[in-house]
């Protein structure tokens, strides 16, 4: 399986070998469209005319990473707090792992360390951190046991509630509308 988003091929392309812009992707996920949150580390990386590491990103200059955030166009709605955010977590990166993404979730002995280790990061509460624990676990294969359990309802197969489920239009079109049913039930109850 491999995350399909309808965005630019190269952008898929960046999420499925760049641990660094999966990260970036996940930390813009919110209050955006997900194809753009997606998207956003490819902009990044153009915009940067390479790909950079956490440590870079770490060390950056925060003026300088905000007017590369806000474009135009912005990378996220809320470009000066997302240029942070994402420094942040770059900065984490850099100092626990060595500068390594990658490390955050190979380094980890359980699914319970996992989210641990996920919700660390800045950006990351349960929830994000349960789905990127379920994306991890069903589209690139880190799966320490006990990954499913650890990443709640989005760790069963096929539940369609999250990114983590979406590999082709028909799932993406699933998640689109569990989004609504999901708010609805919280608004009732």
């Amino acid at each position: 399986m491999a995350l399909f988003l309808p965005i630019d091929p190269a952008a898929n392309e960046l999420l499925q070998r760049s641990p660094l812009a999966l990260l970036v992707g996940m930390v813009l996920d919110q209050q955006i469209p997900l194809e753009k949150a997606f998207s956003s580390p490819y902009d990044l990386v153009r915009r940067l005319g390479h790909e950079p590491d956490a440590r870079e990103l770490a060390e950056y200059d925060p003026d300088e990473l905000v007017k590369i955030f806000t474009g135009p166009p912005a990378l996220h709605r809320f470009p000066k707090a997302m240029a942070a955010r994402v420094q942040e977590a770059c900065r984490l990166v850099a100092e626990r792992y060595d500068g390594d993404v990658a490390r955050v979730w190979t380094g980890a002995s359980s699914g319970a360390d996992l989210l641990k280790r996920i919700a660390e990061l800045p950006g990351f509460g349960k929830q994000k951190a349960q789905i990127m624990v379920a994306l991890l676990g069903k589209q690139y294969g880190v799966q320490p046991k006990g990954w499913r359990e650890a990443a709640g309802e989005f760790g069963a197969a096929r539940t369609y509630k999250s990114v983590a489920d979406i590999v082709d239009d028909a799932s993406l079109a699933k998640v689109r509308s569990y989004k609504p049913q999901m708010k609805a039930a919280a608004k009732a109850g």
